[in-house]
């Protein structure tokens, strides 16, 4: 096994410093991607994964990524909530990795809301 660098600690350190800062930071909003025992048999690890990975990409460091357990629609994970400031939070369902990408690019970097993918408003559904 090859001995670990500085260099090599240096990459570790910075990219466990993104990872943290996306899931404890301020920022303009917070996504919640369900991962419930349901959400997980899904496909809910593959939808953060894929969030994460287009984060990263997009170099945004003012969204915060966070996970929890099931949000009692079994029938329609995986599920992501979507909470901006001064805005109801969206819950959407059905994703997909691209579908992720998507809400990321438009609900969250362009404020709109897609309403073919969301199953709730606030505490309300919306179909």
């Amino acid at each position: 096994m090859p001995k670990i660098k500085i260099e090599d600690l240096a990459k570790i350190q910075e990219k466990t410093k993104r990872v943290t800062n996306i899931r404890d930071g301020a920022g303009k909003a917070k996504i919640i991607v369900h991962m419930g025992t349901c959400g997980i048999a899904a496909g809910a690890r593959n939808v953060m994964s894929a969030l994460l990975e287009e984060i990263n990409k997009q170099d945004i460091t003012d969204v915060i990524v966070t996970t929890s357990g099931c949000a009692g629609l079994c029938s329609r994970e995986p599920m992501a909530t979507i909470e901006m400031a001064g805005a109801s939070p969206i819950k959407y369902g059905d994703l997909t990795d691209k579908k992720i990408v998507e809400i990321l690019n438009k609900h969250i970097l362009s404020g709109e809301i897609i309403t073919d993918y969301a199953i709730a408003v606030g505490s309300e559904r919306t179909h």
